[in-house]
């Protein structure tokens, strides 16, 4: 029994990892670049028992293949762990030109809103993304919307609405469906207490699930990344990006947008799923040109939702922070190629399903 166990462990250790090494927008093929950690325990775990109960040839395969798994899957985790060094310094840099910022997947069927708003109250942030909002969520979401001078709120039943809240200057604030008609997007020209001006993007594709390959969800990631890439202001962008930092789609959106990661170094910030707090993973990110510093980065706690809130606060200070941070990671020819083909193939899929937006990104 216990060698069935072992086997079964290894066998699932090995194919997930395997799977997360091939390009493909295939849902049963992405779903494996979320659980690296979870796929490291499991291989750790056939490792040790391998060892005491196999034998021969059948223990050697085990323990080689199981210390790959451990490697590979430890390689691709370690940036986001406190051994890694940071890219982001931490530093405050003129008070009037740091911004708090707070974007949370509320869940839509979550109905206790009272939870979300004690929350939204005790962190007060200049900046408010709320993902998954319908109607019965902007209506009760009322006293808290009405204290922002700045609003954009697109209310859906599909699990993909959006409210963006902004106490800041907003010069030119937009909903856009960046790919089909179901998933919007926001982009916003934003100006701090001081009066510098810098470009927000907010973003919530579709996850890999069955039936729904990640081709739109990487078009929508890969114009984010352009847009970033073609703007003259800084950059920040927050959003339920489903997918983990860690994934090739991540990583070229960074490479390309020119973004640094304030994770890197720090830790996972992992925020999904909410109520299992060993088998979280980073959905939702934050990511920063160089022009910001960081004062703090916090995942808040579990109000209801099937995520926890990220809460932020950065300072825009470009002279200093370019001085301070790390440079952004080049983007490769592959990353290039990667970006064009996954914005042609998200909207070939669009087109296809009938659900093509037709929209172009806002002007950078």
């Amino acid at each position: 029994m216990l060698r069935i166990l072992v086997f079964a462990l290894a066998a699932l250790a090995a194919t997930g990892t395997a799977l997360s090494l091939l390009t493909s927008y295939r849902w049963y093929i992405r779903m494996w670049d979320f659980p690296r950690l979870g796929l490291m325990v499991l291989a750790l775990i056939a490792l040790v028992l391998a060892i005491p109960i196999l034998s021969g040839w059948a223990r050697a395969i085990v323990v080689a293949a199981m210390l790959l798994v451990v490697g590979w899957q430890g390689f691709r985790i370690y940036p986001y762990t406190p051994l890694a060094k940071t890219e982001v310094a931490q530093a405050v840099i003129n008070k009037e030109n740091c911004i708090s910022a707070f974007s949370f997947n509320v869940l839509q069927t979550n109905r206790d809103y009272q939870r979300t708003i004690d929350l939204i109250d005790r962190e007060d942030p200049d900046i408010l993304l709320l993902l998954e909002t319908d109607e019965g969520w902007e209506k009760a979401l009322k006293p808290v919307i009405d204290r922002y001078p700045h609003r954009q709120s697109a209310p859906l039943p599909n699990l993909y609405g959006l409210i963006f809240l902004s106490r800041l200057p907003v010069e030119d604030a937009e909903i856009t469906w960046l790919i089909d008609t179901e998933t919007p997007s926001v982009f916003a020209t934003i100006s701090t207490g001081a009066g510098a001006k810098f470009r927000y993007i907010g973003l919530h594709p579709r996850p890999p699930q069955p039936g729904e390959d990640t081709a739109k969800r990487d078009a929508e990631i890969a114009i984010a990344a352009r847009h970033a890439k073609l703007t003259d202001l800084p950059v920040l962008a927050m959003g339920d990006f489903n997918d983990v930092a860690w994934s090739r789609t991540s990583q070229m959106f960074k490479r390309i947008g020119g973004y640094l990661d304030p994770r890197i170094g720090r830790g996972l910030y992992a925020t999904f799923p909410a109520n299992l707090p060993g088998l979280r993973w980073p959905l939702d990110h934050l990511f920063m040109s160089p022009d910001f510093t960081l004062v703090q980065m916090k995942v808040l706690e579990n109000v209801g939702s099937d995520h926890l809130p990220v809460a932020a606060t950065v300072c825009l200070a470009p002279r200093a922070a370019k001085v301070l941070n790390d440079e952004p990671e080049k983007p490769d020819a592959a990353d290039r190629k990667d970006m064009i083909l996954s914005i042609r193939d998200g909207k070939k899929a669009a087109i296809e399903e009938g659900t093509a937006s037709g929209e172009k990104a806002p002007k950078p």
